[in-house]
């Protein structure tokens, strides 16, 4: 079986091709089973690989995400490199709409602006300590600035806002206490970093588990979509905010967040394809 892919890197920093976040986008996954799909995602070790199943005709495209562990529901730089594939190679022109296990997430493009509308949030309460909380981060508990809280657009993940963007440079995840804060079906761990820098900007870090090790992502576009759910959580609408990502990896990225004053969370970033090839399996 023959695999095309392409390589687009999303949430990238004007005219730079190698910043953002790396995505394999599989173009045409049909009669690849769940095991062929995770195996490759494990091949390429990118945080995300996508495949794009068979279509249906109320959609644009029908899209499965995985890490290489796992399966996610949704996730954010996917969905906006996926979206750049299917209209490609679809007759959609503006307006994407992706079908994934999280539920159809629309996508529209304005020159080269890419956004997506993320599903409602959900929230619940952190049940830790401040001290423990910050001890997984390698912080002092006066670092903390506000309530963290679990926060659901699609993947769950512990949003923590934190009292300045030194902080969040400062931070440093410890792989044992972040495995007891796991979040997802395979027990890893999520947790996204913020501070202020500005008026509308923002600092932000993610730092994730896999195995036993410690991961930082460059860019996630689930985690700022989380973080509008934190704001509307803290009665906080109508805002716009650009969030600076992945300078600690050597992958700078920017993502912009909107929370309209209906409460609906839109998050935007530009991106480039940077590759193409094909698969032997």
């Amino acid at each position: 079986m023959r695999l095309h892919y392409r390589i687009v890197n999303v949430f990238t920093v004007g005219d730079d091709p190698f910043t953002g976040n790396p995505l394999c986008v599989f173009e045409d996954a049909t009669g690849l089973s769940d095991k062929d799909m995770q195996d490759l995602a494990r091949q390429l070790n990118l945080s995300e690989t996508t495949f794009i199943t068979s279509p249906q005709t109320e959609v644009t495209a029908n899209v499965r995400i995985f890490t290489p562990n796992y399966e996610m529901p949704f996730a954010g730089h996917p969905t906006l490199g996926t979206a750049y594939v299917a209209r490609e190679l679809s007759s959609a022109k503006n307006e994407i709409l992706l079908r994934m296990p999280a539920g159809d997430i629309p996508v529209g493009v304005a020159g080269d602006v890419w956004t997506l509308r993320a599903n409602p949030p959900t929230t619940s309460p952190v049940e830790v300590s401040g001290q423990d909380l910050s001890a997984m981060i390698g912080l002092t508990p006066d670092c903390l600035a506000g309530e963290p809280l679990w926060v659901d657009t699609g993947t769950v993940q512990l949003i923590v806002p934190l009292r300045s963007d030194q902080d969040v440079r400062a931070a440093s995840a410890d792989p044992g206490l972040l495995a007891r804060f796991a979040s997802t079906p395979a027990g890893e761990s999520l947790v996204y970093l913020w501070a202020p820098t500005g008026p509308d900007t923002i600092e932000a870090r993610l730092f994730f588990s896999q195995n036993s090790a410690v991961i930082e992502d460059p860019a996630t576009g689930s985690a700022c979509a989380n973080l509008g759910g934190w704001f509307l959580a803290n009665g906080q609408r109508g805002l716009r905010r650009r969030i600076h990502q992945g300078s600690a990896v050597g992958r700078p990225s920017v993502l912009d967040l909107a929370v309209e004053a209906d409460g609906t969370i839109l998050v935007s970033g530009t991106l480039r394809e940077v590759g193409r090839g094909t698969f032997e399996i």
